[in-house]
């Protein structure tokens, strides 16, 4: 019979500086040409899990081979955020400065659950992100924590709603099979981000419990209806407890009037949420502060630094002027967990359900210092204007329509020929979607406005310039048959 292998040893400090050496040299490389690869990767479903082997290796393999297997596996078979022509959905980019800073976490390696367990992530986090909050205008008291994604924190967000009314008893009962409970309302927009949905879900409030808010013209809430819909619900006996607002919705970004939805939640006493995660950070423009008004009055706010602020997935900040609510909502503490000395500190894991906390902030501080508040607000400002442009040459060309007005760095458009309509034109304006991908220079993404199938071009990766929106528009244009 073998007889089994020693315990192995970690990799020696000189195999680390080598294959260290070689990733690096590797992500310099990448970074040096984001467009070397198809944005958009021609594989199949079940082709890359298929290429390789089904079983887990009995033995070690070499660091070489598993590099190996990274280059020529995986690379290939990725969809390239970090491609100058990635433009669907909201699009991102990774930086030096974030990827080293996350390179440095994970050799860290802590758990900033308590202040104990690490004093620098727990503090670090807390400076970081009131320097983001100056940066954004916000007011002092606002209260801020990193979780991994908008959808986490918006599910906190409602979580720390439920606590402004403690008579319920929801933190210590419940709200299964409860006789005594009177309906419990959320109210968002028709255009709000379906994160909302799936918070009311997994907080046992129902689908049911969501009331969906018409928009008007600009496809943003209207307050008259959220203040009408308020009064019908206390007049049925139920309990509005939040509402949702939002700065960029995730379609058309458009903005929610918060200063008059707020005036509404502080007459009705509901807790007001503000998901800014990816048009907040336009506020640190000077010029575009206004994309924040009101918010200085929510009890909550999300806003993305992985979105549009240039720091590697994942890291969504949740602003809060109570703290109080939130940390009663999710403060549950075992004796194992109890630290003599801790009573004025923060302890992160109080403010949600994660009791492991990655040191996100890290890769945050780093960008943030790498770039300054000059340089980034100067990115995001190129940004706009590149999106304007593309306004200005969709406007400027007979069989191009935008469908919504312009906020961010997001354009929201079709193809229109005089000869289409209705469902032909929605479904014209798919194969064109589907042909420009398929050329591997672009990644468009889509959305409906008001039931019209529409493209997205969404700018927001730091090696996007205006040649790489141009040549986007010119594909689309010759996707669709349209001459110069």
């Amino acid at each position: 019979m073998e007889q089994p292998l020693p315990p192995p040893s970690d990799m020696s400090p000189a195999e680390f500086r080598k294959h260290g050496h070689a990733v690096i040299d590797w992500i310099a490389d990448y970074l040096e040409k984001p467009d070397k690869w198809p944005v958009l990767p021609d594989v199949r479903p079940g082709e890359i899990r298929g290429a390789l082997p089904q079983s887990p290796p009995l033995r070690g393999e070499p660091m070489e081979a598993i590099l190996a297997d990274f280059q020529t596996l995986i690379v290939p078979a990725t969809t390239h955020w970090n491609h100058p022509g990635f433009m669907a959905y909201f699009a991102n980019s990774a930086t030096g400065a974030g990827i080293l800073g996350e390179a440095l976490t994970a050799a860290l390696n802590v758990n900033a659950m308590l202040w104990r367990t690490s004093p620098a992530a727990t503090e670090l986090e807390q400076l970081t992100l009131d320097w983001l909050r100056q940066m954004l205008g916000l007011p002092s008291e606002f209260f801020g924590a990193i979780a991994d994604t908008a959808s986490s924190n918006t599910l906190y967000a409602l979580a720390a709603a439920r606590e402004m009314h403690p008579e319920l008893r929801i933190r210590e009962q419940g709200m299964a099979a409860r006789d005594d409970l009177p309906p419990v309302l959320i109210f968002c927009s028709e255009e709000a981000h379906s994160s909302v949905d799936k918070a009311v879900m997994t907080l046992g409030f129902g689908l049911s419990a969501l009331r969906k808010i018409p928009t008007d013209d600009g496809l943003r809430m209207d307050a008259k209806a959220l203040a009408a819909a308020i009064e019908r619900a206390r007049r049925a006996g139920a309990i509005p407890l939040a509402v949702v607002a939002t700065v960029g919705t995730t379609s058309t970004t458009a903005i929610d009037p918060v200063p008059a939805i707020a005036d509404i939640c502080a007459r009705e006493k509901v807790w007001l949420h503000v998901d800014a995660s990816y048009g907040g950070t336009a506020a640190i423009l000077p010029e575009m502060r206004h994309v924040l008004d009101g918010c200085d009055r929510a009890d909550s706010l999300v806003v993305n630094p992985h979105k549009w602020l240039f720091t590697p997935m994942d890291c969504s900040v949740l602003y809060t002027r109570r703290p109080d609510l939130l940390k009663r909502a999710f403060q549950h503490i075992p004796d194992y967990l109890v630290v003599s000395g801790s009573a004025d500190v923060v302890n992160l894991m109080d403010y949600g359900i994660a009791l492991g906390r990655r040191f996100r902030a890290l890769k945050l501080w780093f960008v943030i210092r790498q770039f300054g508040v000059e340089g980034l607000a100067s990115l995001i400002r190129e940004h706009i204007r590149i999106a304007d442009r593309l306004a200005e040459w969709i406007d400027a060309d007979a069989e191009f329509e935008r469908l919504t007005d312009g906020q961010f760095s997001t354009v929201v458009f079709r193809h229109h020929p005089a000869e289409l309509a209705g469902n032909a034109l929605n479904e014209h304006n798919a194969r064109l979607l589907e042909k420009v991908n398929a050329t591997g220079e672009v990644y468009l993404s889509h959305t409906r406005v008001r039931g019209n199938y529409a493209l997205r071009l969404a700018i927001g990766n730091i090696h996007t310039t205006e040649v790489h929106v141009r040549r986007a528009f010119d594909l689309i244009k010759e996707a669709g048959g349209v001459h110069s």
